[in-house]
């Protein structure tokens, strides 16, 4: 361990200077002030540090509503002028906007390093330039009459911008967005190929017509997987790849579980109502396993659903008593459930993992 002594130490030595010495206690102090503050059966989670956030928020909304209507404003009266290029004025309000927005980012995040602007600025930069790139490729014509091709190279392009302002900037929440946005791709991606969906329904239901729902299963697979690379590389949770890994598993439990549970609640099949059960059951203990909670958070829905099929009020009251007393249980004795669960399966790679206890 370095000591106070040994960094005066390295300043008389000429090793560092006294600002980069002062830098390096501050730090310390921050990093020992989050670990004392988070308990090892607390799942870390920030969204904002401070009330000045949420000021700073307001003001971002604020700014980006009289950018809408200023940048409306001046479209109408052009478009009063009979000379009016809807497409070029939509780009280039694009274009002008992403710079703002980039310049905000630097100071707001690269040097302020604010949660809550963070996030927000994050969804300002995917909208304008899902925005932008829709309205520099998209053919209108085309979306009317519901052909979507047109729209898969803007999409792409979304989704690459995302990827760029997060290898700059390292906010975690870029990460779920630019997941979302593949999600978006890949859905588009294949009604080009096999046509629409009949309803929402089909792109989480393994028995519906069409390769979406399957789509989504892999899709949630494989964004289950990245996620749990960000964790196991970060075990001990004290830097951004356990953030990344934390947003990711918001978008990658919802793809996973509704496309099981919905598909197995429509089933008439026999036994669909145990396979469900089991197959809770089973997030569950991935969950407590890996101690990310997503992951019953989503199957939480699915149960309530189950209890709604029920015939008899008493039923559906029931099973939602019991379900409140589990999730209670289980955020009350986390920790333990977990160690003795992690007990139980000595082949797991626990180096890995978060540690117990």
């Amino acid at each position: 361990m370095i000591e106070k002594d040994d960094l005066r130490a390295a300043v008389s030595a000429g090793a560092i200077t006294e600002a980069q010495a002062a830098r390096i206690l501050t730090l310390a102090a921050e990093r020992q002030g989050h670990l004392a503050a988070t308990r090892p059966d607390e799942e870390p989670f920030e969204l904002f540090k401070g009330f000045n956030e949420i000021f700073i928020v307001v003001g971002l909304v604020i700014l980006a509503a009289g950018w809408v209507g200023v940048s409306a404003a001046i479209g109408w009266v052009d478009a009063g002028t009979g000379f009016f290029d809807v497409q070029g004025f939509v780009v280039t309000r694009s274009l002008i906007a992403a710079g703002i927005l980039w310049a905000l980012s630097e100071y707001f995040i690269r040097r302020r390093r604010m949660v809550a602007p963070a996030i927000t600025l994050t969804i300002f930069w995917a909208l304008n330039a899902a925005l932008g790139f829709t309205a520099s490729y998209a053919q209108p014509f085309m979306v009317a009459q519901q052909d979507w091709s047109s729209t898969i190279f803007p999409l792409a392009l979304a989704s690459v911008a995302l990827l760029i302002y997060w290898l700059r900037f390292r906010v975690p929440f870029a990460l779920a967005l630019v997941a979302v946005g593949l999600f978006i791709l890949m859905v588009v991606a294949l009604a080009v190929q096999a046509g629409d969906p009949g309803d929402l329904s089909d792109l989480f239901l393994l028995s519906a017509e069409g390769p979406f729902a399957l789509g989504t299963l892999l899709f949630g697979v494989a964004v289950f997987a990245v996620a749990m690379w960000f964790d196991m590389s970060d075990p001990h949770r004290v830097t951004r790849r356990a953030s990344n890994g934390f947003w990711l598993h918001i978008v990658a439990a919802p793809a996973i579980v509704n496309t099981i549970a919905l598909t197995l609640i429509t089933s008439d099949a026999p036994g669909a109502r145990g396979l469900l059960i089991a197959f809770l059951a089973l997030i569950a203990l991935v969950a407590i396993v890996i101690d990310r909670r997503s992951f019953l958070i989503a199957a939480v829905g699915y149960v309530v659903a189950l209890s709604t099929q029920l015939d008899e009020g008493m039923g559906i009251a029931m099973t939602i008593l019991i379900l409140g007393v589990v999730l209670l249980l289980l955020g009350a004795f986390w920790e333990r459930i977990r160690a003795a669960l992690m007990a139980l399966l000595p082949f797991l790679p626990r180096g890995k993992l978060p540690p117990v206890g």
